[in-house]
Formats: structure tokens, C-alpha cells, sequence
């Protein structure tokens, strides 16, 4: 999850079952990493509910290292070294990202693959409504995450080298069938009614492929975001982790979904007056995006939304399928496990409105 020096992100001694030789990590790194020297100290953040994530800090400056967690892991999940390829395009693109520094693919090192990005200073709001900001500033800090993510969805994939980061056209399809997959192969994690039914309305309901592909993030939240200490600028873009070539507008209504999302499950703004914060409605946010991508509307809206909401909630059924094998990443894993059947039920109740 997001990693930055802010008042609501701790570190915690490493975590039984997450440590590691710290010394074989600090050989590496001064073997590869300019500028690296002194004694490393070793904290783990609190978030992180896939891939472990650590604090690396040394006299002159701090690191950030993720790893694939310890413990049988499902074919195809944390892909470590896609995070690194698409950090390290990005800031080519001088695309707000933190500055990558290594990628090790040799598990004898600290036991799984892993790399090296620097720590970014900054602000990460953990709650979509941004409070302790002055109102017009919270304006800002929307329209600043709206051009960001208009700016991404106008990179060319191939362009940046990431040509061959994911299969052009076909996105709806290969997602609903990737994600119902790991749904359904997910023993551990058990079943649910409104999921079943949700998978089989999403297959009927399926828009024409229009072919458009693009970088997308996979999860583009406030909370994966890391703003400048005093402006309402974006400084590095994190969690990069279900990153793909795909529909930008998949990417575009995941994050959406705030405004749809109770607070509880994740950074949401459903029940907030938002006219009273400053924040943009809905409709306003839709048409910012659509004049800076030069688009007239989104017609599938809904759909794009509803698809999103199983996606999150297919996502939470695989945490929960690892805290029951005891390889969860994150302290905050079992709180996401607490609120699966709500999501569940609310990404059924999203397809409503076309129904």
C-alpha cells in the first residue's frame, strides 16, 4: 500500500514471518544502489495487503523495498517486477512517480524477489474527504487527481516501453474472466450469492469492445497518492501493482467509486456533503476528465462501475483467502475480511440502475 513520512502511516517492527537478513539486503544494495552507505535500520509499514512493504533507513536517507510475501502464493500474483517496469517508464515521462533504484530477482538474497524505490515526503489522505485542508484546496487536490489520471490514460504504452505490458483490446472480457478465475479457484475464501450473480450479469451486460488501450493503474485511490507537503500537487503516484495496458475508462470509474464507497470499506465519499467541502459532485468530476481526454460523455458508465466493484471485492476475497493461510501482508488485512460481504452486496446493488 502507500508509503510516505505522514502523520497517519506507521511502521512497526518487522512482523513475524516477514523478516529477512538485513545484512545480505544492506550487501546488496551497496553493491547496486549509488549513494548508499551507512548502518540500514528495517521497519515495516502498516500497509501492504499484497505485497509486504518496508522502511530502509540509513543516515543520509531513506528507501522503500517491496517484496513478493513469503508463502505459497497463487500463479500469477504479486508481480514485483512489473511494479519496477512501469516505475521506471513512468519517470521517464517525468510522470509523478518515486525514482526506482534496484530490482532483485534472485531469491537467495532476502528469501523473494524485490526492489528499491525512494521514499517520497509528503501527504497521503487517508480519508476521501481531506479534512484539515482549508475548502479550496480540497477543489484542488480533486482536480489535481483528475488531470494525473487523464495524463496517465495519455501516455502510448508503447512509447514508454511497455509495449508488451499487457494484451491490447478485449479488456471487459479478460478481466471479468481473470478476476471470477481467482474468485472461483479460491477455496479457502468461500463463496458468495451476490458475487455468483454479479460475475453472471456482468457477462450479459458487456459492452462492444471499442479497443481503446492504455497504461492503466488498477487502483488509483486518494490514498494511493502522495501530495506535496504544502500544495495541492501531486508528487508520486504509488501502488502500481495491478498496473496493465487496458480500458482507460475501467481505470477512470475505479476511481470513481469513491463517490459511491462508504468511508468504512475504503477512502469513499458516499454520505459526505461534498458540496459543503469543497468537492466536486460526481457529474462535475465525470466532465472534467471527459474535456481533458477529449471525450463526450461515458455511456457505459454504470456498467464500467459495476465492474470495478466486483473487481474490489474479488480482490478482498483473495485477502481473505490469505489471512486464512496465514500469508496476509498487512496489519489491516482482517479489517478488509470484515467488510467483504458489504462490499459484495454493494457491488451487486451498482448494477441497478441498468437493470
Amino acid at each position: 500500500m502507500s508509503v510516505a513520512a505522514d502523520e497517519n502511516i506507521g511502521t512497526v517492527p518487522v512482523r513475524a514471518g516477514y523478516d529477512f537478513d538485513e545484512g545480505a539486503l544492506a550487501r546488496w544494495m551497496e553493491a547496486r544502489i549509488e549513494g548508499f552507505s551507512g548502518s540500514l535500520t528495517v521497519e515495516q509499514f502498516k500497509g501492504g495487503q499484497s505485497n509486504p512493504t518496508y522502511k530502509l533507513t540509513t543516515p543520509g536517507r531513506s528507501y522503500v523495498l517491496r517484496r513478493k510475501p513469503p508463502g505459497q502464493l497463487l500463479r500469477g500474483a504479486h508481480a514485483i517486477e512489473r511494479e519496477a517496469q512501469v516505475l521506471q517508464a513512468l519517470a521517464a515521462v517525468s510522470f509523478p512517480v518515486a525514482r526506482l533504484r534496484g530490482l532483485c530477482t534472485d531469491d537467495s538474497v532476502i528469501g523473494t524477489w524485490f526492489y528499491v524505490m525512494d521514499m517520497v515526503e509528503g501527504r497521503i489522505f487517508w480519508d476521501a474527504t481531506v479534512p484539515r485542508v482549508p475548502r479550496a484546496e480540497r477543489g484542488q487536490i480533486f482536480d489535481a487527481m483528475n488531470e494525473t489520471l487523464a495524463t496517465l490514460h495519455q501516455i502510448d504504452p508503447a512509447a514508454v516501453g511497455l509495449d508488451g505490458f499487457g494484451r491490447p483490446g478485449n479488456y471487459f472480457q479478460r478481466q471479468i474472466d481473470r478476476w471470477s478465475r481467482q474468485y472461483l479457484a479460491d477455496v479457502d475464501a468461500g463463496r458468495d450469492a451476490n458475487m455468483d450473480r454479479l460475475i453472471e450479469w456482468l457477462r450479459a451486460n458487456m459492452p462492444a469492445d471499442d479497443g481503446a488501450s492504455r497504461l492503466i493503474h488498477g487502483d488509483y485511490r486518494i490514498d494511493n497518492i502522495i501530495f506535496d507537503a504544502e500544495k495541492p500537487r501531486i508528487l508520486a503516484v504509488l501502488d502500481w501493482e495491478l498496473s496493465t495496458v487496458g480500458h482507460p475508462l475501467a481505470d477512470f470509474a475505479y476511481h470513481l467509486m469513491m463517490y459511491r464507497m462508504p468511508p468504512k470499506i475504503v477512502a469513499g465519499l458516499h454520505g459526505s456533503d461534498i458540496r459543503r467541502l469543497g468537492i466536486p459532485t460526481e457529474e462535475e468530476y465525470v466532465g472534467a476528465y471527459c474535456r481533458r481526454t477529449g471525450r463526450e460523455g461515458v455511456p457505459d458508465l454504470d456498467f464500467y462501475i459495476a465492474f470495478n466493484f466486483f473487481r474490489l471485492a474479488a480482490i478482498f476475497h483473495g485477502i481473505k483467502g490469505r489471512v486464512l493461510r496465514g500469508t496476509a501482508a498487512s496489519a489491516q488485512a482482517r479489517a478488509r475480511v470484515a467488510v467483504l460481504p458489504e462490499l459484495m452486496a454493494l457491488a451487486w446493488s451498482q448494477t441497478r440502475s441498468s437493470r
